[in-house]
């Protein structure tokens, strides 16, 4: 690449505002992109970044201000114009049909609609090429559905290369990939970028932030606060920027153990799918103490939560709640024994994306006094709840009546976040708290789970992230194929001891230990 090649301008937002109601989501924001150059566009959940990288990609359209692409204006608004101009957008949650092969859904809509027939050998040549070319290994002929999390994102880039995209905007992308998954994702978005691809980055993470960016935009509160080298910066500084202050996390004190809660007996489940179902678990959730559990995504942790939740019942083995056996149990059971979820999916099993946020936030209580009396609801009540939480929370929203699709995925993480923990739930099912929220908000969560666990909840903390294990938890537990580790006290592993346990080297057969 030449000196000029490389100074290149690609892409320039000029002076872009954007209303929602009373909600000014950029504030006259200018930032460029140069060819073969990664931006990582960092701020706080609600600062403007998803919806910016919308109006590049014409989802939606600037009330002010003008977007360049290769030194021309791209007509407002007008997704099929941006394509055009070579800009692709990996979107957070993937734009995928599930019924459909990954060659399928990597041609559609790049055919003409009067064609008689797909030319399907062109197409599968071509895509066997940017699979090699860019190790972005997926079989051509599987059904999306039947893919994991990291392949799907692998054809999210796949469709967007096919088109020949020259700008790629990623938006959280590591949001929901394995650590294994996020290092193979940065070794080709390194080899795209020496291809001379020019890559928008948005991510809360960051040390992923200033592991593949080269120049990094803040936003906050819509607007553009700092702009730097990412060689000239750091975490600590990133940080203060990001929330307008200094930043640190919380304290955590020893916990004060009592009895326990809920017990799980020799419990198992069945398989589903290629995903396992528990083997034998034995575990005990305590008052007043946070359980960590660690491992790599798949191994069981969702059956696990399924069963705490009420959404299946043990296979064999015995469930105890307050130390009485639950022949009967379901997720209204769970609920009305102080047992509330913190989802690892809040668009599918967390929220209803076409609800008000009113509405979302007393989905767990719309049956019980004050809510509702004799089969009404009191929607002044709700509304007044609500209001509270998105004051307390922190939920940047145009107001309680809004549909919960319009909200940033770290805004609805927070409004969810706010309807358990106002709740005062006795135990507390926390499956990937803190996932897509900014460092401000992730530390806010911390401090409110270890609240929870000092007036007397038990707290199952499920995590990919070793560290937020570690640092919260008072006991750990590893999760491999369904089997569930020993306990093991806070400080008394290391991640090199908790990784041998995650990789199932430290099960035996007929490993069983009670807590």
């Amino acid at each position: 690449m030449t000196g000029a090649e490389a100074a290149q301008v690609v892409l320039r937002l000029d002076r872009i505002t954007k209303r929602f109601d009373a909600l000014t989501a950029n504030d006259a924001v200018s930032l460029d992109l140069r060819r073969g150059e990664v931006v990582a566009l960092l701020g706080e959940n609600g600062a403007g970044k998803t919806t910016l990288m919308n109006i590049l990609f014409g989802q939606y359209t600037a009330d002010e201000g003008r977007v360049e692409v290769m030194g021309r204006d791209l007509p407002p608004g007008n997704s099929r114009a941006a394509l055009q101009a070579g800009v692709g957008m990996v979107h957070q949650h993937f734009t995928l049909a599930d019924n459909m092969t990954v060659l399928e859904n990597v041609t559609l809509g790049t055919e003409p609609l009067w064609r008689w027939r797909s030319d399907q050998s062109v197409a599968r040549a071509r895509l066997a090429d940017l699979v090699r070319d860019f190790r972005l290994t997926v079989d051509p002929d599987a059904r999306v559905g039947s893919l994991t999390v990291g392949e799907r994102q692998r054809v999210e880039i796949l469709k967007a290369l096919y088109r020949e995209a020259r700008i790629l905007i990623l938006d959280e992308p590591t949001a929901v990939l394995t650590p294994q998954e996020t290092v193979d994702l940065f070794a080709t978005l390194r080899k795209a970028v020496a291809m001379g691809l020019s890559i928008m980055f948005i991510s809360h993470k960051l040390h992923e932030v200033m592991d593949i960016s080269d120049r990094i935009v803040v936003l906050r509160h819509g607007r553009v606060v700092a702009e730097m080298a990412t060689a000239d910066t750091d975490r600590h500084a990133l940080a203060a920027a990001m929330v307008g202050s200094e930043i640190s996390a919380p304290r955590v004190a020893p916990g004060n153990p009592g009895a326990a809660l809920l017990r799980l007996s020799d419990v198992s489940t069945p398989d589903r799918g290629n995903a396992p179902g528990l083997k034998r678990v034995m575990l005990a959730l305590r008052a007043g103490q946070i359980t960590g559990l660690a491992g790599v995504s798949g191994n069981g942790q969702a059956a696990l939560a399924d069963l705490i939740g009420g959404l299946c019942v043990p296979e064999s083995g015995r469930l105890d709640l307050d130390g009485q056996t639950r022949d009967r149990w379901s997720p209204r059971v769970a609920v009305e024994h102080g047992i509330a979820r913190i989802p690892e999916d809040r668009h599918k099993t967390g929220t209803i994306a076409d609800f008000t946020l009113t509405e979302n936030a007393v989905l767990e209580s719309y049956h019980k006094p004050p809510m509702s009396r004799n089969g009404w609801m009191n929607w002044g009540q709700a509304e007044a709840e609500t209001q509270a939480i998105i004051r307390g929370y922190d939920v940047r929203c145009p107001g309680p009546d809004t549909r919960i699709r319009l909200l940033s995925g770290g805004n609805m993480q927070k409004l969810i976040l706010g309807r358990v923990l106002e709740a005062a739930p006795r135990i507390i099912l926390a499956n990937q708290p803190v996932r897509g929220l900014d460092i401000g908000a992730v530390n806010y969560v911390h401090e409110q789970l270890l609240k929870a666990r000092d007036r007397g909840a038990a707290v199952l903390l499920i995590s990919e992230d070793l560290d937020e294990i570690m640092a919260l938890s008072d006991v750990i537990h590893v999760m491999s194929q369904g089997r569930l580790s020993p306990e093991f006290a806070r400080g008394s592993m290391t991640p090199t001891d908790l990784g041998v346990w995650m990789a199932g080297h430290g099960f035996d057969e007929g490993l069983a230990h009670a807590s």
